[in-house]
């Protein structure tokens, strides 16, 4: 299997999970049996229903949507960041090449 699923396979699984959660004593089961059936790690699947969860509100946390946002505002912070840097050390290399006591 692969290292990353599409979403389909994701709900997928954890919809089963929920749909048969009632036929096993514990929710930990269902996801093993279910997991075996799909090819993945139970911890992948737990995982996955552990963010479905966030992501309707079930549960406290930081849902998919927010943490995409995240991720991104993460990566301009970081990319105006080394900008800021490169012009500091524009300005110092002119400012030194501009000084006329340095000729």
């Amino acid at each position: 299997m692969p290292a990353k699923y599409d979403e389909a396979t994701k709900a997928k699984a954890v919809r089963l999970v929920a749909d048969h959660r009632d036929q096993y004593d514990i929710e930990w089961a269902a996801i093993t049996a279910v997991s075996a059936r799909l090819g993945m790690t139970a911890e992948t699947l737990r995982k996955w229903i552990r963010q479905a969860a966030v992501d309707t509100g079930e549960t406290g946390g930081v849902s998919t949507d927010a943490a995409k946002v995240i991720r991104e505002q993460n990566r301009k912070i970081a990319e105006l960041e080394q900008t800021i840097e490169i012009l500091k050390a524009a300005t110092s290399f002119f400012a030194r090449e501009s000084d006329p006591r340095h000729r």
